[in-house]
């Protein structure tokens, strides 16, 4: 089982990595569990979502004045998309999240985070293609010995 937090209201959800794939809704709100869709995160919800999420999280750093951030936000939706139900994937605004900005050392834009157990396995400065996220955050996930993707 799966601990998979709701990115609406946050509550918890225990979810078998078979129904993970099958789009899983939450008991409490009824909002998408796992919807392949990129969630927007700030200071105020980053821990809730990222820490105890039983599923591979990565996170983007970004800016809406960086050009290479917009022009990787459409490949970070196909990535998202292409990853339901195996990562979740998330955005994080710099210049309305400073202390998350801080807190883990992001210097460019992009930068993605991958977490696993809330942990941070691996980062990467830069924008890139759909697949090449795919493949990164699988790759990385693998080398650490998760296998479900």
């Amino acid at each position: 089982m799966l601990l998979i937090p709701c990115p609406a209201c946050l509550g918890q959800s225990q979810v078998s990595e078979a129904r993970a794939l099958s789009g899983p809704t939450c008991p409490q709100c009824g909002h998408a569990l796992l919807s392949g869709e990129v969630g927007e995160l700030g200071e105020a919800n980053f821990d809730a979502a990222v820490l105890p999420h039983g599923l591979p999280v990565l996170v983007e750093f970004w800016a809406s004045w960086a050009g290479p951030c917009r022009m990787m936000g459409p490949q970070l939706a196909l990535a998202a998309r292409s990853m339901k139900g195996r990562v979740a994937v998330f955005r994080v605004d710099v210049d309305k999240s400073p202390r998350l900005v801080t807190r883990f050392a992001v210097r460019t834009q992009p930068t993605m985070l991958l977490f696993l157990r809330g942990q941070e396995l691996q980062r990467h400065g830069g924008a890139m293609a759909a697949h090449q996220i795919a493949e990164w955050a699988a790759a990385e996930c693998h080398a650490s010995g998760w296998s479900d993707l």
